[in-house]
């Protein structure tokens, strides 16, 4: 074949396996797998939404409806959708609750710009209007927000409540939001700057079942979920010297391997009995350390165990290290990882009681610079106690946040409403198509107040007119009480959010959507369709479409 032959012909640069996906059809593919990623966690939203049951391949089964969670545990088989995963992890870290409200509304941007994009409005224009509304709602957010004291107990009690009503938790929610606020405020610090720092670090959360939720409790310092190592130890002790030590309290032991040429009966009397100088010596050393308790990560040999009940020493093998380390604080010890080196200074102090009829050790420590607190969170099944802990973690960060940025704003979609009323007059001094990306953002902030409408079984529309009256009418507080349907001043009915949580969900939903808008080509080595391996599945080449993708997210769960 001559050059000139050649000349028109498609030059092939793809493996034989490989697809690809360009322009219109690419973005449609992305947005469509966003939206189904939003749409499925949007029915948890608000006090009124319902909970998901997610059952894993093991059989394992987690009842929630908590954003973040649902997200987490869906086998979610599409690169898109895992970006919009990504905007619920994000928030979740960052500001500790609003996920559903961060993907909702990542989902409805996605769904506006596409209607931009059929109208030949360049993918750049829209973005830069996302960016240029993101910064004004930040903006925004700062004046609409409500100042509030650190201390202010009724306002962060207001906002826990908020923050686990429509969870596991909200049946004690008054109980329960009572201890997170008591929690955080017991571990506030002062900042060198001033600043007020709620540093959960020295908070742990435990939880138990069988009992209900009201029976839950603050203590203050540890809890240890384990057993004596020996029936005659002592189990109560004030002012007790604790030695925290991750090395076992055993010899070490032989290869497998092994073999020892035994010539003598004598032999192995000798080798017993260097066995137990040597277990005795480590007593030896604990006793004269001072220490009357002493907590293990690893194993304790049985005769250690012996001549530590002689002694009157208790002792407690296989604590978690995640439990040696808050007994750390709680006490003031340091944790000992050779007994050969350790002194007196790496003992603490504090009382340990035991606890009969809950099977555990209550620890607190009794020393000059010791602080730390646990949640005992109780619940009658492991699914209820697991959904009450994710209500409480969420509603802990959410105090956190409030008290540490002394901001606060009404719930019921106030912010949301009263943020899209002020963005539709930023945009009307806006020039260029970046008006109409701006215009659509404020739209989609909307999707909050529709949504909690839904859930709750109201009228969207209606409910979304009176709440734009409101606004209209200065009335910057105005949100939707989904219990009375009534469109009333939500900060004042206690109804109470996070201003650090709202302006995280706003950048990150408009950073997600921007990331998924401006990719306008994708290239899969493999087969871009979700809907499995099934060979008889439709579609499956480049020219016949996308296998299966483009109408969504076929095998997301």
């Amino acid at each position: 074949m001559s050059q000139q032959q050649m000349q028109g012909q498609p030059m092939i640069v793809l493996g034989e396996d490989a697809q690809r996906m360009k322009d219109e059809s690419a973005q449609e593919h992305n947005i469509s797998a966003a939206r189904a990623v939003a749409e499925s966690v949007r029915s948890t939203l608000g006090p009124k939404g319902m909970d998901k049951m997610l059952v894993t391949s093991l059989g394992d089964i987690v009842v929630t409806n908590d954003g973040v969670t649902i997200l987490e545990e869906m086998d979610i088989d599409n690169p898109t959708a895992e970006m919009i995963v990504e905007v619920a992890e994000t928030q979740e870290s960052e500001a500790g609750d609003g996920t559903t409200t961060a993907v909702s509304i990542a989902g409805e941007l996605l769904k506006n710009a596409e209607e931009l994009l059929e109208q030949d409005i360049h993918p750049t224009a829209i973005i830069k209007g996302f960016n240029m509304a993101a910064d004004k709602a930040r903006e925004e957010l700062d004046d609409i927000a409500v100042e509030i004291e650190s201390d202010d107990t009724e306002v962060l009690r207001q906002i826990a409540e908020t923050s686990m009503t429509g969870k596991g938790a909200e049946q004690h929610k008054e109980h329960l939001a009572q201890l997170v606020v008591d929690a955080a405020q017991a571990v506030t610090v002062e900042a060198d700057d001033g600043s007020t720092i709620v540093d959960l670090a020295f908070l742990k959360i435990e939880t138990q079942t069988g009992r209900s939720a009201g029976d839950s409790e603050l203590l203050n310092g540890a809890v240890i979920d384990k057993d004596p190592v020996h029936e005659d130890m002592p189990t109560d002790l004030e002012d007790a010297s604790a030695l925290i030590i991750d090395e076992p309290l055993e010899l070490d032991e032989a290869e497998a391997d092994t073999q020892v040429s035994v010539t003598d009966p004598n032999q192995i009397q000798d080798f017993l009995d260097q066995e137990e100088k040597q277990l005795r010596e480590m007593v030896d050393q604990i006793v004269d350390l001072g220490a009357d308790v002493v907590f293990c990560q690893k194993g304790i040999d049985d005769m250690v165990q012996h001549y530590l009940a002689k002694e009157g020493i208790l002792a407690i093998r296989r604590v978690k290290r995640s439990d040696m380390e808050f007994l750390r604080e709680v006490l003031g010890a340091d944790i000992v990882s050779d007994l050969d080196t350790a002194t007196e200074e790496y003992l603490g102090t504090g009382n340990v009681t035991w606890d009969d009829e809950e099977e555990l050790f209550y620890v607190e420590g009794t020393g000059d610079e010791v602080h730390g607190v646990t949640l005992l969170l109780r619940g009658s099944t492991e699914h209820v106690v697991d959904e009450i802990e994710r209500g409480v973690q969420d509603a802990l960060d959410m105090v956190g946040n409030a008290a540490g940025t002394g901001q606060a704003l009404p719930g019921g979609g106030a912010p949301e409403v009263e943020l899209a009323r002020r963005l539709d007059e930023y945009a009307d001094g806006v020039s260029g198509r970046e008006q109409l990306a701006i215009e659509a953002f404020a739209d989609s902030l909307e999707i909050v107040p529709r949504v909690l409408a839904e859930n709750a079984g109201l009228d969207s529309i209606d409910t979304l007119v009176d709440l734009r009256a409101a606004h209209q009418n200065g009335e910057q507080r105005a949100g939707l009480n989904v219990f009375s349907g009534e469109i009333e001043d939500t900060f004042e009915s206690g109804v109470v959010e996070t201003a650090s949580a709202k302006k995280q969900a706003v950048s990150s939903a408009s950073e997600a959507a921007n990331l998924v808008l401006k990719i306008d080509d994708i290239i899969s080595a493999g087969d871009l369709s979700t809907e499995g391996d099934d060979d008889d599945a439709p579609g499956g080449g480049m020219g016949g479409g996308m296998g299966g993708m483009g109408g969504g997210m076929g095998g997301m769960m």
